[in-house]
């Protein structure tokens, strides 16, 4: 092996290990401030705006982003342009509509899962069946969701270091497992925040490096050039016109109705400490946004012009770039930490998965020590499901992640936006809006309707959730007058 190949492959063992060794290290230093519950699962609801903005922003983000975008943008080109006016959208809609009420309605009724919140207070009707429909549609998306994170990490490992894709899988969610176990909400929001600040550094490095080699003359003649084999490459519409083309757009804007029923993702406003903090977060937040997915877009439509890539998994464009546009050591480091920042991200979505079991679906009255160690057990389990599934499974990340994030956008994101605008939905309302949504995502994405027409998959679920919503609650009010 040349010596810039082995020094590649050094710096991507060392830092690696480095980042690994800083994970647990975070996990070890959280797991004393897991008093009870309240800790493990919110952090104590003290999170400042800084770690609950770039956590959340992560959370939502990593592998669909970093090699998911990228890997669309590479492969479809300027269709992949409507992603960035969706996916910021969504921050927007998560950090001015949601977060600011959500906090104060959480801390007010003492909520410390979203499960919890939609099903109101423990006398309330149908109150007990709500948590447990909501707890198995977050038990099934986050399967889906966990399993996809554990895949970009194989996928990662296998382009760039050589390493069996299998052992690579369980490598990563080893580390994940551990320090989720011992930190709870804490670890996860802190190595969440340090993701985070990676996924923005590398998305805006890989971008300008790569635009700077091609230039824009260059990079307009490489898609210029594509769109002779591959249809509708240089259209902002894909190869689809007239009323195709609309549902086109529609589809991609509808990703960004997804934001405010991710659980995994909106704990975090449930976690701000006070209002001051969800102001300075936002900005923080729509930053963010605003780099990485157009870092990402543009890394991807970037991919094309640079004359040594050819690639048959277009998911795999940042990895490769980074190896085209830097030093072996600058190369592998950025890989590295990216690959770290990949795997890391699973760790939200077990930490709502062990919530939904051990708290929500748990028994009253039980001992905080039960409830702590009952969330461990269902990381473990859920892990190992993962692990399984992210092996013996279809490769691809773009298309699972977004349907298990349609899935539960379409569930929950309906109920919490009509919550904090208009206040509690009944519970007959709720658990039918639920059922609604999350089945018509369901069925939408196993029937194929929405392979060609996203709008059927992607806009139509949550919009029928919505609507019933708000029917059965109008009902319900003039019911009681």
């Amino acid at each position: 092996m040349p010596s810039s190949a082995n020094d590649g492959g050094a710096a991507i063992l060392i830092t690696l290990v480095a980042y690994k060794l800083v994970l647990l290290a975070i996990g070890l230093w959280a797991h004393r401030r897991n008093r009870d519950s309240s800790d493990y699962f919110l952090g104590g609801r003290s999170l400042g705006p800084f770690v609950a903005a770039i956590s959340a922003s992560a959370s939502s983000s990593s592998a669909w982003t970093m090699l998911g975008v990228s890997g669309f943008a590479y492969a479809k080109g300027l269709s992949a342009l409507w992603l960035f006016p969706s996916c910021v959208g969504g921050f927007a809609l998560n950090w001015y509509v949601l977060a600011p009420r959500l906090r104060r309605m959480s801390h007010a009724n003492h909520s410390l899962t979203v499960t919890e919140f939609l099903a109101g207070p423990r006398e309330a009707p149908l109150h007990r069946p709500i948590k447990i429909f909501a707890s198995l549609i977050i038990l099934f998306s986050l399967l889906v969701y966990v399993t996809s994170q554990f895949q970009g990490a194989g996928k990662t490992f296998a382009e760039t270091f050589g390493m069996d894709r299998n052992a690579s899988i369980l490598l990563g969610s080893t580390i994940v497992v551990a320090y989720t176990l011992l930190g709870g909400f804490w670890a996860v929001s802190l190595t969440d925040t340090l993701q985070g600040m990676v996924m923005a550094i590398t998305a805006t490095l890989l971008p300008i490096a790569a635009l700077a080699r091609v230039g824009l003359s260059g990079l307009s003649e490489a898609i210029t050039e594509t769109s002779a084999t591959v249809p509708g490459y240089s259209s902002v519409t894909g190869d689809f016109a007239g009323t195709a083309a609309v549902g086109l757009v529609l589809g991609f804007l509808g990703i960004g109705l997804g934001y405010p029923g991710q659980p995994h993702v909106v704990n975090r406003f449930m976690a701000l400490r006070d209002d001051d903090s969800v102001a300075t977060g936002r900005r923080v937040a729509m930053g963010w946004a605003i780099v990485v997915y157009a870092g990402m877009i543009l890394l991807g439509l970037c991919g094309r012009a640079l004359q040594s890539l050819v690639l048959q998994d277009g998911e795999t464009i940042m990895i490769a770039a980074a190896n085209e546009l830097f030093t072996p050591v600058l190369a592998g480091v950025m890989i590295a930490a990216v690959l770290s920042a990949i795997m890391s991200t699973a760790d939200s979505q077990l930490l709502v998965a062990s919530s939904s079991v051990s708290h929500d679906l748990g028994a009253a009255g039980k001992s905080q020590k039960s409830v702590l160690w009952r969330s461990r057990l269902v990381v473990l389990t859920l892990s190992a499901a993962a692990v399984v599934a992210a092996i013996s499974g279809s490769q691809e990340i773009f298309s699972p992640v977004l349907f298990a994030w349609t899935a539960m956008g379409a569930a929950f994101g309906p109920l919490l936006v009509l919550t904090v605008s208009r206040g509690p939905v009944p519970p007959l309302a709720t658990l039918c809006s639920m059922a609604t949504g999350f089945s018509v995502a369901v069925g939408t994405h196993f029937l194929g309707l929405g392979a060609e027409d996203k709008w059927l998959s992607q806009v139509v679920p949550f919009v029928l959730a919505s609507v019933v919503a708000i029917a059965l609650s109008n009902q319900r009010t003039a019911e009681t007058r």
